[in-house]
This record gives C-alpha cells, sequence and structure tokens, in this order.
C-alpha cells in the first residue's frame, strides 16, 4: 500500500519505519527538518512541510495513496487542522491520533473512523491492523505466518479447486470453506448461518460469496488481497 505519516514524533516515525519494513511504499511528513533527516534514508521518502497548510498539499501524491495517517503529537490544533484538510482535498481513508477525549470528538464529528490512542497501542500491532485491513478475521502464529478469512475471488465462481492453480500460486493452503447456508430451526423459523464444509477437495466447487480459511506466510496473504484481480 502506498501510505503518507503526517508527524514524525517517536510514534509516527516508529510507525512509518515499521510499515516500510513490512512492504508498503511510505512518505513521512513532518515540520522539522531534522525529523525528516532522521528518517529520510529509512521509508521512501520524506518531506518537509507545513501539513496545516493547505497549498503545500500540491507536494504529495494524495490521490495515490491508499492511507493517510495523522500521528501528530504535540500539537492537537495542527492534528485536527490536517485531518481536515485531508478531507477537504481527497478520499483517502485517513487514521487519526487522538490526544484527548475532545479530540476523540472532533475526529468523528468529522466522519474519522479510524482513530488510535498510541498510548494504548504499540506501532508494531497498529502495523498488523492496517496491514491485514482487507482481510476478515485473523490468527497470527508467530511473527511470519498466519491463519487468515479473505473473500473468494470473483473469477473463482463456480470453478473446482482442481481447476484453479490459487493455492500453488499465492503459496498458501486452503484450510477450509466457510459458506452462507439457511437453516431452520425447531420453531419452523429460518435464518442464514455460517458453517464450514470441512476439507475441501479437489472437487469442491467455490462461490463468488464463499469465506476462504487460509494459512501461510504474512506477505503472500497480503499479495492475494491486495492484487488487483479481487
Amino acid at each position: 500500500m502506498k501510505i503518507i505519516v503526517f508527524g514524525l514524533g517517536n510514534f509516527g516515525m516508529s510507525l512509518a519505519v515499521s510499515l516500510t519494513e513490512t512492504g508498503n511504499e511510505v512518505i513521512g511528513v513532518d515540520v522539522q527538518l531534522h525529523k525528516v533527516n532522521l528518517i529520510k534514508d529509512k521509508i521512501s521518502h520524506a518531506v518537509c512541510m507545513d501539513s496545516t497548510n493547505e497549498l503545500a498539499y500540491e507536494a504529495l501524491p494524495l490521490k495515490d495513496a491508499d492511507r493517510a495517517i495523522v500521528a501528530i503529537g504535540e500539537n492537537e490544533g495542527a492534528a485536527i487542522i490536517t485531518a481536515a484538510i485531508l478531507k477537504k482535498l481527497s478520499d483517502v481513508q485517513i487514521i487519526g491520533r487522538a490526544l484527548s477525549p475532545i479530540h476523540d470528538t472532533v475526529l468523528e464529528a468529522m466522519g474519522i473512523k479510524n482513530i488510535i490512542h498510541p498510548e494504548q497501542e504499540s506501532a508494531d500491532r497498529l502495523t498488523k491492523q492496517i496491514n491485514f485491513k482487507t482481510t476478515l478475521e485473523n490468527y497470527q502464529l508467530d511473527n511470519n505466518f498466519t491463519i487468515s478469512e479473505v473473500r473468494s475471488k470473483p473469477e473463482f465462481h463456480m470453478k473446482t479447486l482442481a481447476e484453479l492453480d490459487t493455492i500453488d500460486k499465492y503459496h498458501l493452503r486452503l484450510v477450509t470453506i466457510i459458506r452462507k447456508r439457511e437453516k431452520t430451526n425447531l420453531l419452523g423459523k429460518k435464518a442464514v448461518v455460517k458453517e464450514s464444509i470441512g476439507l475441501p477437495r479437489p472437487d469442491t466447487v467455490l462461490y463468488e460469496d464463499d469465506i476462504l480459511v487460509v494459512f501461510g506466510e504474512n506477505k503472500n496473504i497480503l499479495y492475494y488481497c491486495d492484487e488487483k484481480s479481487r
């Protein structure tokens, strides 16, 4: 993903480096040149600019960004103004750092749903949350391997596993498939529930709304989720 991090204090810098190390293209932004110089060789690009100045945003590729993280921690007013400018100039998904309960309220009023509290969440934990945003549920086994629920791709619809090279292509192991099924209870009331079909077989047919439970390396799960054909 392409991510812009505004604010390169301790938290913002750790987050920017962590996101870069996990394969993201990160642009770091801060008004203080010495912070930009500290990180410029550790991430894709670093920019010294005042994020409260709307005209300065012409230097940033906002339209190409997948996420914008407002990690400013020293100045609550600057953080709010930065978030407001981002809302005005683009449709990028904004993750805002809240410095107080009032800050929380302001961000919510602006329609920003992803609000973080660095005092409670480490940069490493947030990196994992951002990276796996396109998956449904995850059980992380260690730093490299995860069992994840991912959506079946539209092009898999009505094809058997034997017809697909999906697992080989993405280097993932298909554990099971979760599928919606209509059930009738003892009172005759119908309800839609999700059930596992058990161990998949070569002749198992996939449907567009299936949920695939896969095991593999984090980078391969992210590749499956981020590939344009999904």
